[in-house]
């Protein structure tokens, strides 16, 4: 899917460089930031880099603390790589400024030079991974009797991640794959509450367009979908999880099909890496 191999065979003459996977996490999710160490671990398992670390906003390690992560003997170059959806306020400036980019190619006193990549949202494989997610939650079922609606959360505050799944619906609306396929959200229109009045056939698949699995996608979007069926906050991974496995939901005579948020994908594994491949040539 990717061109990894020309950056593992650069890497593989190379082996001073690092990977620093840098997103949002959080304080009350403890689920915010599996995705990216998962991706972390087996970016690391590969052996791409000499060293992989991962830091958060709103957990441990925190971005101030990356600065010291990577020992700059054996570590002359390092690869920030944002686990975001969009560009928007955090990749253009928390993350540059907690971690004292001066833009995309930053020198340190220490002579370690810092190269600042592209979100991974940005990235054209996503097209293809949220084609490959829809699949999966939906295996064998007609893509043409199908509607696909790509959520994010929508209003000003997260304008870029809107703008981002408006981009994502529109280039696999042209592939003329799926029946119907739309960018609809949390809190404005089109809404995704509305998903009956927006589609017309009888099969439906949701894909969160988030970059990890929370409160939006555990439990406020089933609500919204009329998939909660009034069930108390899960509280447990297992139960939490539970609502992706229930599928198909039957509504109204339809399938509706609910899948994890895009982020958890392994797939993004190979997007990091490639964006630290795009910062490099």
């Amino acid at each position: 899917m990717l061109g990894v191999g020309r950056f593992l065979d650069s890497m593989t003459e190379n082996d001073h460089s690092a990977l620093l996977i840098v997103a949002h996490g959080s304080t009350v999710n403890p689920d915010s930031s599996a995705p990216t160490l998962a991706h972390a671990a087996e970016i690391r398992r590969r052996k791409v880099f000499a060293d992989v670390g991962c830091a958060f906003w709103k957990e441990e390690p925190s971005l101030r603390d990356a600065l010291f992560l990577f020992d700059p003997e054996p570590i002359r170059e390092v690869y920030v790589v944002p686990n975001f959806i969009s560009e928007g306020y955090f990749t253009q400036t928390v993350v540059p400024r907690e971690l004292e980019l001066d833009g995309e190619t930053t020198k340190r006193a220490n002579g370690q030079i810092w190269k600042y990549c592209e979100p991974v949202g940005n990235h054209p494989a996503m097209t293809e991974l949220l084609l490959k997610r829809a699949r999966e939650i939906a295996y064998g079922v007609d893509p043409l009797e199908t509607s696909l609606l790509i959520v994010a959360h929508g209003t000003d505050l997260n304008e870029n991640s809107a703008v981002a799944a408006k981009r994502e619906a529109e280039k696999i609306r042209s592939l003329g794959k799926y029946g119907t396929v739309l960018n609809v959200y949390m809190e404005e229109p089109p809404l995704v509450s509305d998903w009956r009045k927006l589609t017309k056939t009888r099969n439906v698949v949701v894909v969160p367009f988030f970059i990890s699995d929370g409160l939006h996608s555990y439990e406020d979007i089933p609500q919204l979908i009329g998939i909660a069926n009034g069930r108390s906050t899960p509280t447990s991974h297992a139960e939490r999880g539970e609502i992706f496995r229930a599928n198909p939901y039957r509504i109204d005579g339809r399938s509706l099909f609910y899948a994890p948020s895009i982020g958890t994908d392994p797939g993004f594994a190979d997007i990091i890496i490639e964006q630290a491949s795009n910062a490099k040539s």
